[in-house]
């Protein structure tokens, strides 16, 4: 039995002793990240930004050329049967005044306009009456009265066909059309 105790002995020592598994290696040190990749050169993009700042200043200047000439188009109304300038419609022509100041080569043609009663020649007369009262209005704030032609279309180019007092109060009124220079509109300063 002595050899058996020998021999337990022993693989008990060697089972202290580790023999079950190999010791572990030390994790491999990571690799160097790599070195980062040089910056781009820088790009000279001036010569674009200078080319969409100025189509961007183009559009600008075009939709305030397109709302001055709105404006300048802007119809005023009138009482039945009158030709004088109502107060409510005192600011518009203002406001074409101070455009028309501004742009000193715009023309314009103002055609008066009346509703469907009353004979054809008193209407005729009656919108010469009130296209006239609009272009004293503006030669008053300063317009040369050169630069306004005049005409008069009575009923004939009526803006509402109706037969109520909507389409004659449409009807009753001044349109306003530029004929020369709205081409570079500047906003009044």
């Amino acid at each position: 039995m002595r050899a058996s105790s020998l021999m337990l002995l022993a693989s008990a020592m060697l089972a202290a002793c580790g023999g079950g598994n190999p010791p572990e290696e030390p994790a491999p040190e990571p690799a160097p990240a790599p070195a980062p990749a040089p910056a781009p050169a820088p790009v000279d993009d001036s010569a674009e930004r200078e080319r969409l700042e100025r189509e961007r200043m183009a559009r600008e200047e075009a939709e305030r050329a397109r709302a001055l000439a709105a404006e300048l188009g802007t119809m005023i109304n009138f009482e039945f049967d009158r030709a004088e300038i109502r107060p409510a419609d005192q600011g518009t022509l203002d406001r074409k005044a101070a455009i028309l100041a501004s742009n000193p080569s715009v023309r314009i043609r103002i055609s008066g306009h009346a509703d469907d009663r009353g004979s054809d020649e008193y209407n005729l007369a009656l919108g010469n009456r009130r296209a006239a009262a609009a272009k004293r209005y503006l030669e008053r704030k300063g317009v040369d009265p050169s630069r306004i032609e005049v005409v008069s279309y009575g009923e004939e180019r009526p803006l509402n066909p109706g037969t109520d007092e909507s389409a004659y109060a449409q009807n009753r009124r001044d349109e306003f059309e530029l004929t020369a220079g709205g081409d570079n509109l500047v906003a009044p300063q």
